[in-house]
């Protein structure tokens, strides 16, 4: 495939269009139910600091397992696989379909996300099969508690066409998250040296 494509490809996953997906998500399960917004925001933001974290580490100390290529989380496959999963579950729990199939799709999403960066040599194997098990243990996590609760989600014809509107409006636009990172890592790691 064309570089091109998995360039679009990628794209699904990056933070300027996966984090407004995810807020937007919370803000309906605020609406729908508290207790699920709360669950989500905890479950990504452990995901978040997870691929946070190893990217400081690497950028700011040179940590990383060179024997298997791993110096960071990919964040783009971490956000990719739970956001989508959690984002095609809810739209499709509004449509009184399965949940479960739904986040099989999001699963998908993501491991084409992984591999797309891996293709435009973003990352290494190890660092997209790390993002993507975090991202599916976010989404599964959340899902699971999802599937138990039995809520009515709150306007799901509005909320669909906001996560459109959303995707149709961010995608393709970068977050400039990986060179802030680059550029304040390396105080934070001074500062505990």
């Amino acid at each position: 495939m064309e570089t091109s494509l998995w360039n679009a490809i990628s794209n699904v996953g990056d933070a300027a269009l996966t984090l407004p997906l995810a807020m937007a998500c919370a803000v309906w399960l605020r609406l729908s139910d508290p207790t699920l917004a709360r669950r989500w925001l905890f479950l990504l933001s452990i995901g978040t600091a997870l691929v946070g974290a190893s990217k400081v580490l690497y950028a700011g100390c040179g940590i990383s397992i060179s024997a298997i290529g791993f110096r960071v989380i990919s964040g783009h496959t971490m956000l990719a696989t739970s956001v989508w999963t959690v984002v095609l579950a809810l739209v499709f729990q509004a449509a009184g379909a399965s949940i479960w199939k739904a986040s099989g799709v999001g699963l998908v999403v993501g491991a084409l996300t992984a591999m797309a960066r891996v293709l435009d040599n973003a990352h290494a194997v190890s660092e997209v099969v790390a993002g993507w098990t975090v991202g599916a243990t976010v989404g599964i996590l959340f899902i699971g508690t999802l599937g138990r609760s039995q809520t009515k989600l709150f306007r799901p014809l509005a909320a669909a066409g906001t996560l459109f509107l959303i995707t149709s409006l961010a995608y393709g636009h970068h977050a400039p998250i990986q060179r802030l990172i680059d550029e304040h890592s390396h105080y934070l790691c001074a500062r505990t040296a």
